[in-house]
């Protein structure tokens, strides 16, 4: 079935469907041999290129969306240069399209990430116009008063514009940690996602965030049962919920997916109680 070029180049991860539409227009896109105009379409079968470089299909059907508990150390680019780990490393192979990171951590901060197949699910959970929220998990040195707090979630001025949290929670110590008048953790949410957000707002409030950990972006929870560098596949039901949550219309699953789906909670069982056992 053949569907808007515009729309295609979205869910393969290219930008946003307004950003194809000034490529399209500026006759960079080609189907078929031939340039590509403004309200085209295409199927799975035609050959697509922007700017000369082919452009693998990926349909709306079945998309993929792995989450991953990032540990600190890696970072969060397909390669690097300084020859660290990076957060692709482990993640499977696709047959068609690529995976595309929603958001990133930086090298020092821990936690969830998750990664889809699917570019303008990608491109809606990051834009922050869907207010997506992240929650994270901070520890904290130097003295937080109740009036650092409320400026925090009141608004605060960075470089690049005021920034704020939703809410700030305090938490009681974590197992393996001394609590300490200058050490204290703390739950937070925002709805955004610019770098290093979270530390910069801290940091304006001259105190030091010297641990970080993502523990939830929109409705997806990092589960403890998913490890450090180890990632799991959402089932249906979860890759609905972000579909939902950025007004983006659900896929409809195949059987095929299903079963993929109860072997992978299946595997996930066997891992939690330590089984290696088929």
């Amino acid at each position: 079935m053949s569907e808007k070029l515009q729309k295609i180049l979205a869910t393969a991860g290219l930008g946003s469907r307004r950003e194809l539409e000034t490529w399209i227009s500026a006759g960079r896109v080609s189907v078929n041999g031939a340039t590509a105009k403004l309200g085209d379409r295409a199927e799975p079968q035609d050959r697509i290129m922007v700017d000369g470089r082919a452009i693998k299909i990926v349909t709306d059907d079945n998309p993929r969306v792995l989450m991953y508990s990032k540990p600190e150390g890696e970072v969060c680019t397909t390669q690097d240069p300084d020859g660290r780990p990076t957060v692709f490393d482990s993640l499977p192979r696709l047959n068609r399209g690529r995976w595309i990171a929603i958001g990133r951590l930086d090298i020092n901060t821990s936690g969830l990430l998750l990664f889809t197949n699917h570019g303008e699910l990608a491109n809606r959970l990051m834009h922050p116009s869907y207010e997506v929220k992240r929650e994270y998990l901070a520890r904290i040195h130097g003295e937080v008063t109740e009036a650092m707090i409320k400026r925090l979630m009141e608004g605060v001025v960075l470089e690049d514009g005021i920034a704020k949290f939703q809410t700030v929670k305090a938490q009681h110590s974590r197992s393996g940690d001394e609590r300490s008048s200058s050490n204290n953790w703390f739950r937070v949410i925002l709805a955004e996602g610019r770098t290093r957000e979270v530390r910069r707002l801290w940091e304006s409030q001259d105190v030091e965030v010297n641990r970080l950990k993502r523990i939830s972006y929109g409705p997806i929870e990092l589960p403890s049962i998913v490890r450090r560098s180890e990632f799991i596949e959402l089932d249906p039901k979860q890759v609905v919920s972000l579909f939902n949550a950025v007004k983006l219309r659900p896929p409809r699953f195949t059987e095929k997916t299903m079963y993929r789906d109860i072997r992978q909670r299946k595997e996930k069982k066997l891992r939690a109680r330590g089984d290696t056992s088929k």
